[in-house]
């Protein structure tokens, strides 16, 4: 049986989904469509469509995402990956109609500056996608294309996403300008980073190596200094064949410089290597459950 804390889960991930298909309907509809800005994927097909034919953006994305949605039924997932994916592709199809309907929305946009356009379409519209991919689900589109290449011929699923989006944006410059088109570019970057800050956070952690002939004072320095765990490795130096000690702790970036403090006067000699970590579960972190 399923228990009460995974059905909570459960319901906030459906929120989570819900909302995030809202935003990038609102992202779309608000700043890349009354800027000529293609979006991408499905989405930027459908803008092309729409400028000469002027059926519906949100209908073109739902009937587009059918094919796509059966591949990624069959290949991603079942019923789980159906569902999620299904609403999500629903719910931003419809909103991506209606929302000019509403007597307070815009229809023409806040602004005629392309600028600002093509910055706040790709902060609302990767807002959108982090949420999504927080519950766990995909926008449809471009998403399960990638994932499907990913899965089943290894494709990365960046090279994916610029091969699709890439050729959707050069296809806008014929249509909608090349101006147009270049910002397009930066607000898909721009929006690929708000969904990957929405779906990983902002405090990605640092992790540090550190060579020294003095792990026992340095390691209850950073114990009792800065309250964070740290493992002894045990190594040998390739030159020299001396045998060398490698302290390995997790810290959080503001951490940082207060850690380089204690290695200059513990240890001036020490060799000192920073890393970046996207995600780390466990003690003193996040909590391992939530990492799922």
């Amino acid at each position: 049986m399923r228990t009460v804390r995974g059905s909570v889960q459960d319901v906030e991930e459906y929120g989570l989904l819900l909302l995030g298909a809202l935003v990038q309907a609102i992202g779309l509809r608000l700043f890349l469509v009354p800027a000529s800005l293609a979006s991408g994927g499905i989405s930027g097909i459908s803008q092309l469509i729409h400028h000469f034919t002027g059926w519906p953006i949100g209908l073109m994305v739902l009937a587009g995402n059918v094919p796509l949605f059966l591949l990624g039924w069959r290949f991603l997932g079942g019923w789980r990956f159906a569902v999620r994916t299904g609403l999500v592709i629903l719910v931003y199809s419809l909103s991506t109609d209606l929302l000019p309907l509403l007597p307070f929305f815009p229809a023409h946009g806040l602004t005629d500056d392309i600028v600002l356009n093509s910055l706040y379409g790709a902060i609302v519209s990767g807002a959108g996608y982090g949420l999504v991919y927080r519950a766990r689900a995909t926008s449809g589109g471009s998403d399960i294309l990638a994932r499907i290449l990913q899965h089943r011929l290894g494709v990365p699923m960046t090279q994916s996403y610029l091969m699709v989006d890439s050729l959707v944006i050069l296809s806008a410059g014929f249509v909608f300008g090349w101006k147009e088109a270049l910002y397009a570019l930066i607000a898909l970057y721009v929006s690929g980073l708000v969904a990957e800050t929405i779906l990983e956070g902002n405090t990605m952690a640092r992790t540090a190596l550190i060579i020294t002939n003095q792990e026992q004072a340095l390691s209850q320095r950073i114990l009792r200094d800065m309250g964070r765990g740290v493992t002894i490795l045990y190594g040998k130096g390739a030159y020299t064949g001396e045998a060398r000690r490698v302290l390995y702790t997790v810290i959080t970036r503001p951490e940082v410089s207060v850690l380089k403090t204690i290695v200059r006067e513990v240890d001036p000699a020490a060799f000192f290597v920073i890393g970046q970590a996207h995600e780390v579960l466990g003690e003193g972190f996040k909590a391992i459950d939530e990492g799922r």
